[in-house]
C-alpha cells in the first residue's frame, strides 16, 4: 500500500513539475517575443497572438493539474474504464 501511495505522490510531483516548467517557458518566451516585437516592428503588434493561444493551452494544463487532478481523462478515469471494460467482457463470456 505504501508503495502505491509513493507512486501516486511521485506521479503528482511530476505533473506539477511539468506544469511549472511549461509556465516558466511560457513567461520567458513571451517576454522575449514582446521585446523582439517592440524592437523590430513597434507599429505592428503580433506577439499577443502567441500569448493568447499559448495562454489558453497553459490554462487548460493548469485546470487539468489543479482542478481536475487527473479525474478527467486521467488515472482515475482510466482505472474506472479498465474495470468497466473487464466487467463487460466477463458478462459476455
Amino acid at each position: 500500500m505504501s508503495n502505491e501511495r509513493y507512486d501516486k505522490a511521485k506521479k503528482r510531483v511530476e505533473e506539477l513539475k511539468k506544469f511549472y516548467s511549461n509556465l516558466v517557458t511560457f513567461v520567458v518566451v513571451n517576454l522575449m517575443l514582446i521585446i523582439i516585437n517592440l524592437v523590430t516592428s513597434p507599429g505592428s503588434l503580433w506577439f499577443y497572438w502567441v500569448t493568447i493561444f499559448w495562454g489558453i493551452a497553459i490554462l487548460l494544463h493548469a485546470s487539468r493539474v489543479f482542478i481536475f487532478k487527473g479525474k478527467f481523462l486521467g488515472e482515475e478515469w482510466e482505472q474506472k474504464k479498465i474495470k468497466e471494460i473487464m466487467e463487460k467482457e466477463e458478462r459476455l463470456k
